[in-house]
């Protein structure tokens, strides 16, 4: 399979799982939340590898470069063979204390419903 020379920066963020669509990487670029060098770029913008890009989601902030292109999306372990990361461990951090402290109200996955005894003692609890 011949390699194609020139890869967008949105399609690239998508293919290796950053965004999960390809609409929102253009808008991250569009906004200015993709920087390389320090400067924003557009989602036109062609990868190359070896690139450091600085690129910010609603839940944190990748340092990545680039190590090779990948033109379709691909599943999670395969797609990280495609860029080193680079975020600096005070982010990685913050993230995990985040995590920790972060509670939703909703139940852990992999628990499954409540049972109808647990249901009778929520109810119980609850008056």
């Amino acid at each position: 399979m011949a390699e194609k020379e020139k890869l967008r920066i949105d399609k690239y963020l998508w293919a290796i799982r950053i965004f999960k669509t390809r609409s929102l990487a253009r808008d991250a670029c569009d906004k200015g939340k993709v920087k390389l060098n320090g400067d924003s770029v557009k989602a036109a913008r062609t990868v190359a590898i070896g690139d450091e890009y600085e690129i910010r989601t609603d839940g944190r902030k990748w340092v990545i470069k680039v190590l090779s292109l990948l033109h379709n999306r691909v599943q999670h372990t395969e797609a990280i063979k495609h860029y080193t990361d680079l975020t600096p461990e005070e982010e990685l951090q913050r993230l995990e204390y985040q995590a920790a402290t972060f509670f939703t109200g909703k139940r852990r996955s992999k628990i499954g419903r409540p049972t109808k005894k647990e249901r009778r003692e929520l109810d119980d609890f609850m008056e």
